[in-house]
């Protein structure tokens, strides 16, 4: 009985991990991204702009993001890889 409320808490632990990546995600595009990705290219929500990006799929987007590309800096001025990717995933829900 013990194991079973253990797995359930377990479970229920990492659905609100997902949700809280999921805000971290906004908030990070909000801190870091939204100055240059609401004025140049490719602008969050822009579904033709990100269709050619999407088709790299998220890990190569993250890879590039993290590296920095053209004028971006790298991680784009977020604080880690973590939340470039939240960022990143956000973005790439925005596009669909």
């Amino acid at each position: 009985m013990k194991r079973a409320v253990f797995v359930v808490a377990a479970v229920a632990a990492m659905v609100a991990a997902g949700q809280v990546a999921a805000a971290d995600g906004k908030a990070v595009y909000d801190k870091s991204c939204a100055g240059c990705h609401s004025a140049m290219q490719p602008k969050l929500g822009d579904k033709a702009a990100w269709a050619p990006r999407l088709k790299q799929g998220a890990a190569a987007l993250t890879a590039s993001a993290v590296k920095g590309k053209g004028v971006m800096p790298p991680k784009g001025g977020a604080a880690s890889e973590a939340d470039v990717k939240a960022a990143v995933e956000y973005m790439i829900g925005k596009a669909k």
